[in-house]
């Protein structure tokens, strides 16, 4: 069902284009203002608006938001089983998403996503974003477990796009890798990017984005090591990428150099990658959040085997 808000123009929008306006306003992008526009979903004193046209002070503004349509090759909303809800109010969601789940859909994606599990159990959440990414600040690979935080207002989706940009969040994982780094304390400060030969992964390359990873090793085991990895950056495959870099993957990541007879030694169908704590200051609070998570079954057994029997 159709959302209208109203309002009057704000005078620090009075002039813009609407567009420009709207974005600002709702916290949209400026494409899906520019949509919404041109659909006659915008009206300045009841008459509809172009994304052009510019606001004027002290008129009164209708934006009418419809439900985001579903992506063609979205999989429906439904219910995944082993995700689990670690935090839930009136602005954001936290959600302890399991391995082989999608963040949201994508094209050539029809399995499970963390947006249609959320819809599935009758959630609002933000509107903001592409339709298939409603309220999606920050993503995991399929590949990857743990927490992951869903904006339900669009306030929320504003603010924490914007700590996520300016590097305020704390994201903290766990990861097993091959060998034992050295340091073992460290910084990695590459720049990542799509892989020059295999464009379905990515690379250190020299005119990738700057990606800042910081770790520190918390357990060595004979074949691996177990290490805390702070993201100072977002960069999609970021973790499993710079430890590749380092010729210490992710054990059981195939896609970027594992050791097959270790993935399968340790039952692993899948990088053993978690994101284990959140934290960030709550969009309508201002309140420190903070959230943990334990290692799921798979990823315990496989961290279980490399230490072998206990003494």
């Amino acid at each position: 069902m159709a959302e209208t808000r109203a309002m009057p123009v704000p005078d620090g929008l009075a002039g813009e284009r609407v567009d420009a306006a709207i974005a600002r306003l709702l916290g949209l992008s400026r494409t899906r203002a520019a949509e919404l526009a041109a659909s006659g979903g915008v009206r300045l004193d009841g008459v509809a608006v172009g994304k052009s046209d510019r606001l004027l002070p002290g008129g009164w503004l209708e934006v009418e938001l419809p439900d985001p349509p579903r992506a063609v090759d979205q999989a429906p909303p439904e219910p995944v089983p082993g995700m689990r809800i670690v935090h839930d109010d009136d602005d954001v969601v936290v959600v302890d998403k399991p391995v082989g789940v999608a963040a949201h859909g994508s094209p050539g994606w029809t399995g499970p996503t963390v947006v249609g599990a959320l819809a599935a159990a009758g959630y609002r959440i933000s509107t903001s974003g592409a339709a298939e990414r409603q309220g999606v600040v920050h993503r995991l690979d399929v590949g990857t477990s743990g927490l992951m935080v869903v904006a339900k207002s669009e306030h929320a989706y504003t603010v924490l796009k914007r700590a996520f940009k300016e590097r305020t969040v704390d994201k903290v994982y766990h990861a097993l890798v091959q060998g034992h780094p050295e340091p073992t304390t460290g910084t990695i400060d590459a720049p990542i990017g799509r892989h020059p030969t295999a464009d379905w992964k990515f690379a250190v390359v020299a005119d990738g984005k700057p990606s800042v990873t910081h770790y520190g090793v918390l357990e060595m085991l004979p074949s691996a090591s177990l290490v805390e990895v702070h993201l100072e950056t977002g960069r999609t495959h970021q973790i499993r990428v710079h430890f590749s870099a380092l010729r210490h993957p992710c054990v059981g990541d195939l896609t970027y150099g594992a050791d097959p007879r270790l993935a399968e030694r340790t039952g692993l169908g899948r990088q053993w990658l978690h994101a284990m704590r959140l934290a960030f200051d709550h969009p309508a609070t201002g309140r420190r959040l903070e959230v943990t998570s334990e290692y799921p079954q798979d990823l315990a057994a496989a961290l279980a085997v490399l230490r072998g029997p206990a003494r």
